[in-house]
């Protein structure tokens, strides 16, 4: 849980973090993650490894839901091979779903950490593009048929980025004996009961509903059971 870099401190953050570190090398678990969690909600401050030994007094406690959590933010701010592998291993052995990752979910993960400097670069690349169409349009330049259908492309290709381009929002069920539903009514039919930890798609919400994917299905669950993931 060492040999990351950590994110700046004031000097209360520091004895804080300390503070809980000690309590954590001292297996004073419950009183550690209090403390963290004070640092991580309240400070907005917090350290990879931070993040790491909330996962495991979450994982210890059999919260599988905060165990899988923490994980996430590290793996969002810090991607790293090992811990999707340790999710993955998690996941498995407690026959958690939604967990399965390839190399293609680990680039997209990149991607999207990136996505709105690729979006920045795109739309100062337009804007320059189209300032220097003005200016010699203006001097009486005309531009070929070749260089406006690809410009209109680029265009769509932005708009296409902006607006369809989304890897999608996900979230963990936070509670057992969890009704999965068919419809966003609790009049619907009854498609599963889902215990905590499980990982879900959220594909849209209609009022205390959340819109997911379950085992390939549309279905429904109230959003008070789902921890969204950021």
């Amino acid at each position: 849980m060492t040999g990351y870099p950590e994110s700046a401190y004031s000097q209360a953050d520091n004895n804080a973090l300390q503070k809980a570190d000690a309590l954590f090398n001292k297996q004073e678990y419950t009183d550690a993650f209090v403390m963290y969690a004070h640092i991580l909600e309240k400070e907005q401050h917090y350290s990879p490894q931070m993040l790491l030994k909330m996962a495991y007094i979450k994982e210890g406690l059999r919260d599988y839901t905060g165990a899988m959590y923490y994980l996430h933010l590290f793996y969002v701010k810090q991607p790293s091979r090992s811990v999707l592998k340790k999710m993955e291993e998690l996941a498995q052995a407690h026959r958690l779903s939604g967990y399965e990752y390839s190399d293609l979910h680990f680039f997209e993960t990149q991607f999207s950490k990136h996505y709105m400097r690729i979006l920045e670069l795109m739309l100062i690349a337009a804007v320059i593009t189209v300032t220097i169409m003005v200016i010699n349009w203006r001097k009486g330049h005309r531009f070929s048929s070749t260089f406006k259908v690809g410009f209109v492309l680029y265009l769509l290709f932005i708009l296409y980025y902006v607006n369809f381009l989304n890897l999608g929002d996900a979230g963990i069920i936070r509670n057992d004996q969890v009704a999965i539903m068919s419809a966003p009514s609790a009049g619907s039919s009854w498609l599963a009961t889902a215990s905590q930890g499980h990982k879900v798609p959220i594909r849209g919400e209609q009022d205390i509903w959340y819109e997911i994917r379950w085992k390939g299905e549309v279905a429904y669950i109230r959003k008070a059971n789902v921890l969204e993931l950021p």
